[in-house]
């Protein structure tokens, strides 16, 4: 028996010389390589319809997730299998290794383009407040809401809109965590916050869904600026994003980018019209 595995462990090393003689830097030992022999991406989704949805049979779409797979299989990775996660969990998801990127609207901002690593703009939305009809409390801005000591707003944990919220001067006892588009419009519907915050598209998702005359939405909202998401990939795996950005980039000169993303309502000249460096605030 020890024969047999001295004889194996030579021929095991053997081939890990041969193989590193033929790729001297390791190549086959590369993020993309392994994704290869696994035949999938694990991919971060908040379940946030038109960027990510979930089908009652399983079946994950929505266009962060479509143009993900799409340029996964250019890759020579077949398919990707999602996680449900809240937005507050994506990033430490990523660095722990849960996860082979985040494909969920995750939009860029210095500090999280610090802690991943982005590839080129995806999707670009601003963000809307969702209230009872006829606006009676008047917000048209997360100031707005920070003035009124009554008022409370839903937004997704970790998101963008409770950071905006919190920035503004609201209460942390104000700004309720909401785990999901549904939730959130039923706490509205149900007087339990005043204000639900999410980007346009899916307020207008979710508000199309509902068919209840009692909502309005407002947007854009006034002190929120107009934001891009883009794949996270973890920091180290750059050349995975990077060869990620060449088939975006080649979709985006070929029109089939906009093919995947404009039916679900985004623009793909907005995110032509800009770049991670912008977004990311480097020089």
């Amino acid at each position: 028996m020890s024969r047999i595995k001295t004889v194996a462990g030579i021929a095991g090393a053997l081939m890990l010389i041969g193989a590193w003689a033929g790729n001297p830097a390791g190549a086959a030992d590369t993020k993309l390589e392994q994704l290869k022999a696994q035949g999938f991406a694990r991919v971060a989704i908040a379940n946030e319809p038109p960027y990510t949805a979930v089908g009652a049979d399983g079946k994950v779409s929505g266009a962060a997730p479509d143009v993900a797979r799409e340029i996964f299989k250019r890759l020579g990775v077949p398919d990707i299998v999602a996680s449900i996660s809240e937005y507050g969990a994506m990033i430490p998801g990523l660095q722990a290794g849960r996860f082979d990127a985040i494909t969920a609207g995750l939009f860029m901002k210095p500090e999280r383009c610090a802690a991943v690593a982005y590839s080129q703009p995806i999707l670009c939305d601003a963000e809307a407040f969702l209230v009872k009809k006829g606006n009676p409390k008047g917000f048209k801005s997360f100031a707005d809401i920070a003035k009124d000591p009554s008022a409370t707003i839903g937004a997704p944990g970790g998101g963008t809109e409770e950071k905006k919220a919190l920035e503004a001067g609201v209460p942390r006892d104000r700004v309720i965590v909401v785990p999901d588009g549904q939730s959130g419009l039923k706490m509205l519907q149900d007087g339990r916050i005043d204000v639900y915050s999410l980007p346009v598209l899916s307020i207008n998702d979710l508000v199309k869904k509902a068919n209840d005359p009692n909502l309005a939405v407002i947007a854009p909202v006034a002190d929120a600026p107009v934001y891009c998401d883009g794949a996270a990939f973890r920091k180290g795996d750059e050349a995975l994003r990077d060869a990620f950005d060449v088939e975006l980039a080649k979709m985006k000169q070929s029109g089939e980018f906009a093919k995947i993303i404009e039916p679900y309502g985004f623009s793909a000249a907005a995110a032509m019209s800009t770049s991670r460096e912008k977004l990311c605030g480097a020089p």
